[in-house]
């Protein structure tokens, strides 16, 4: 779902808002958790999950086209971890099989 797609929904469950005012509370929102990441601060939506950022210390890498080396200055990235609630609601269907949980069953061959 992009802003625009968010902005749509929510017009079509608050029919008594203007979807200006909508628009602009979406952005507002945005915007203050862009403002917070960028003085490093932590996000945290109960139930949906936390933003924060991430710090990635400098390095050599190699360029794969050359295999050169190449240094990689320092860098701050964001990082979102999915809330409890949220990762319940995804996975409600049932859990996907681990791999400490032994193989898949045999899927039956359909002659066709």
């Amino acid at each position: 779902m992009v802003k625009s797609e968010l902005i749509a929904r929510l017009a079509e469950r608050n029919p008594h808002l203007f979807q200006r005012d909508i628009e602009r509370i979406v952005t507002t929102i945005f915007d203050e958790i862009s403002r917070a990441l960028a003085r490093g601060d932590r996000v945290e939506l109960r139930g949906f999950g936390a933003y924060s950022v991430k710090r990635r210390a400098s390095r050599m890498a190699r360029n794969p086209r050359t295999g050169e080396a190449v240094y990689v200055t320092e860098k701050h990235v964001p990082f979102f971890k999915t809330g409890k609630e949220l990762r319940q609601r995804l996975n409600a269907s049932g859990p996907a099989p681990t791999p400490s949980s032994g193989p898949a069953p045999a899927k039956a061959k359909v002659p066709g």
